[in-house]
């Protein structure tokens, strides 16, 4: 069903404003998916803060030249069958929840992604991208280093406090 002229309007303003706001836009082909998977992908990427858009390429073409610093952005690529993934706090995201999903629903593929400073990432650079560890993985990983000399201290400590306490038993 075509789309009146008001309502390709509103899609635009719609996915001008995501692009905005969106820290990374990544795009996947999507052809072969069934609706159904297409739904459980909304969902995953929702609770993951991720907005997954299925839009005319025309419209979103128009979209990228309503912002400012996407102006520049080579629109080429974006032919066929397209989803765009948008996150406004993780950069990465948007490519997690893609890749993580393209494992159970091999029709996904990435095409590419445009970074909020209006860079255009190859498919190979979103993979990479998605391959790295979450925001909270490298938190934790941060954490643990600076406690780990902590921790050893502790043992040591105890480990030491232990043979003492077995030495005084010993002698009792």
């Amino acid at each position: 069903m075509a789309l009146s002229k008001d309502k390709k309007k509103a899609v635009i303003e719609e996915v001008a404003q995501l692009l905005q706001d969106a820290k990374m836009t990544v795009v996947a082909t999507y052809k072969g998916t069934p609706v159904k998977a297409m739904q459980e992908l909304r969902s995953t990427g929702r609770n993951e803060g991720t907005t997954i858009k299925v839009a005319k390429n025309r419209l979103v073409k128009q979209a990228i030249a309503k912002v400012d610093n996407l102006k520049d952005v080579d629109s080429s690529s974006l032919e066929g069958m397209l989803l765009y993934a948008f996150n406004t706090d993780d950069e990465v995201a948007p490519a997690k929840v893609i890749a993580e999903f393209a494992k159970k629903q091999k029709t996904l593929e990435f095409v590419g992604a445009i970074s909020n400073d209006g860079k255009l990432l190859s498919a190979e650079e979103v993979q990479a991208l998605a391959a790295l560890p979450s925001k909270p993985e490298l938190i934790a990983s941060v954490i643990s280093t600076l406690q780990s000399p902590l921790d050893e201290t502790i043992n040591g400590l105890s480990g030491n406090l232990h043979g003492l306490l077995d030495a005084v038993a010993a002698k009792a």
